[in-house]
């Protein structure tokens, strides 16, 4: 199998880095973070000019009709610039639910503007006391006077305080059901706060907010597919994201070893540090040959209708994530440590590679959470 990237791909992630590289570097990342908003306007407005926000949807939608694995390179340079623009939630959560179970009006008015970069979405999913799963319960939608009544809250809802529309999922009489939702409608509350790793997010209460019929997105108790579905790819697109930052975090430790001295002489000739560094350069490449499974097993099972594509694909991506979630706490562990104390100080970019990674190896399920996932697949 060939797993080198196309010309246009390779040609793709080499412009999102050298705009990265030049536009996005550690300190106008932190110049961003301290920001009122926690976001660069035009960071993302090169994004979409870049066709970053286009490539995973269909071209009748006015996308490139790409998937993960055309997304690859380009995460992994998110990943290791840290960007906290929250395009994985756009594009592979929220717009992807749009797509996928949207009418043609929905998509048209949701993602001609997500796509050119004039709209941001959210996806509201988490609730209290229901960590990973994905099946809404305390969230409700009653059917009222020819539209409905949206009630309850969602957790740590990544995107929400810069959001135009949320995509929220709740319960109906008849299942799981998706639903558009201006972020400013009344009844619509944020407790907004920036997480460890520097994106904004908040904690969304829905009370007594009335919708119109046209905001619920597909058919009335039809949409836990199509969430698993988008989580399944956004995870193996995280994978990717988290591959990125293992090696921004190998290349800094790297170079410390070889320039910091000690006894007159660079503390990366001495052996045991040697190990512990081909220890994480193996955990590295491992974890990106895991991603690179997921990105292909969920770009088959997006075209395919097939049962065993599908479980293949949920079983890749679990397995990816058990991997790379150990993968991470080894990586971020090992590159503070090898830094010494300077290594947590808010100066390194190496403490906030150890957040991002954190971070990462939690935000869809940690390894315990796909193992279990693992064992119900079997």
């Amino acid at each position: 199998m060939d797993f080198d990237y196309t010309e246009e791909q390779q040609l793709l992630a080499d412009s999102v880095r050298k705009y990265l590289a030049s536009h996005y570097d550690f300190e106008a990342r932190k110049k961003t973070i301290a920001s009122s908003d926690g976001f660069s306007a035009g960071a993302w407005s090169t994004f979409a000019e870049m066709g970053l926000t286009a490539i995973p949807f269909a071209p009748e939608d006015g996308g490139f009709g790409g998937g993960a694995v055309d997304l690859m390179a380009s995460m992994e340079a998110f990943g290791d610039a840290l960007v906290v623009e929250p395009l994985l939630d756009n594009i592979a959560l929220a717009g992807r639910l749009v797509a996928r179970t949207g009418g043609a009006s929905q998509k048209g008015a949701v993602l001609a503007g997500l796509i050119d970069g004039s709209r941001k979405l959210a996806f509201a999913s988490l609730e209290p006391g229901r960590r990973y799963e994905l099946e809404p319960m305390a969230t409700t939608a009653t059917a009222s006077g020819g539209g409905w009544t949206l009630d309850g809250q969602k957790l740590v809802v990544i995107g929400a305080p810069l959001a135009d529309t949320l995509v929220v999922s709740a319960r109906t009489g008849q299942g799981s059901s998706l639903f558009l939702v201006d972020r400013n409608a009344p009844g619509v509350s944020l407790n907004t706060y920036r997480t460890v790793d520097g994106q904004r997010a908040a904690d969304v209460t829905f009370q007594s907010v009335k919708l119109d019929a046209d905001a619920l997105l597909g058919s009335d108790g039809a949409a836990l597919p199509a969430i698993e579905e988008a989580v399944d790819f956004a995870t193996a697109l995280l994978c990717c994201d988290a591959v990125g930052a293992m090696k921004s975090a190998n290349d800094a430790t790297l170079e410390y070893l070889k320039t910091r001295k000690q006894f007159g002489t660079p503390i990366g000739s001495f052996q045991a540090l040697q190990h512990r560094m081909v220890d994480m350069f193996i955990a590295c490449e491992f974890s990106r040959s895991m991603a690179v499974l997921a990105a292909c097993r969920v770009d088959a099972a997006a075209t395919s209708t097939d049962a065993a594509t599908r479980a293949e694909s949920r079983r890749a991506v679990s397995q990816s994530m058990v991997h790379i979630a150990d993968a991470a706490r080894l990586i971020s562990q090992e590159s503070v440590q090898l830094h010494g104390g300077m290594g947590m100080s808010e100066e390194m970019k190496v403490s906030h590679t150890f957040r991002r990674l954190t971070v990462l190896a939690q935000r869809f399920g940690d390894a315990d959470h796909h193992l279990a996932r693992l064992a119900t697949l079997s």
